[in-house]
């Protein structure tokens, strides 16, 4: 059986262990936990979503903060009863609740505070967008005027769709379209970036 403790101790990858996504501000105000109905199921995707999707982002920038991870599917169903910005279980499956049913995939809210200052001072949050769609196997991206976080989905069958709350608002790449700019105007909007990063797992 799993303790909490044991759970949290989890190594998903180099840089990211099973604790790093259990903390939810929900959860801890309204006295709710936040603990895996199959912790198996969602460790397998947590690990699947930090070797190829979040080291990378470390590797590359830097510390990267993680705003919101996994959700257990009481806590997202109070979430969305109450209001507080969660989605509907059955939206979320694979997404925050890693280990629902029938879900395939898993995903988090993060900030890379080098691009956040970058945003801060006007920089536009495509040349992100642009520069994960290039470079990692993601399924949706989502961002957020905040910091210019946003939501980042693994999925055994990625949509390979990017959305946004920051003018320009809406869907910056739908699932199956081609970019509309051409791979060298991708490229210069993010040339200054830090080369690219990763880490060669087995």
């Amino acid at each position: 059986m799993w303790s909490l403790e044991t759970l949290g101790r989890v190594r998903l990858s180099r840089h990211f262990y099973m604790r790093d996504f259990l903390y939810s501000e929900i959860g801890n105000f309204h006295q709710i936990q936040n603990i895996p109905d199959d912790p198996e199921r969602a460790i397998e995707m947590g690990q699947r979503l930090c070797q190829e999707l979040l080291d990378p982002l470390e590797e590359t920038f830097g510390r990267i903060a993680i705003r919101s991870g996994y959700r257990a599917a009481g806590l997202n169903r109070f979430g969305n009863e109450q209001g507080l910005n969660c989605a509907r279980n059955a939206a979320n499956a694979g997404q925050h609740i890693w280990d629902y049913p029938g879900g395939a995939g898993a995903c988090t809210s993060l900030v890379i505070p080098w691009f956040a200052d970058r945003y801060e001072a006007g920089r536009d949050w495509r040349d992100l967008a642009w520069w994960l769609h290039d470079h990692l196997p993601y399924s949706d991206i989502y961002f957020f005027p905040k910091l210019c976080a946003f939501n980042l989905s693994w999925a055994e069958r990625p949509e390979r769709a990017i959305r946004s709350y920051i003018a320009p608002r809406g869907t910056l790449l739908a699932s199956g379209a081609e970019p509309g700019e051409s791979r060298a105007e991708r490229q210069a909007r993010y040339d200054d970036f830090p080369p690219f990063r990763a880490i060669a797992y087995p």
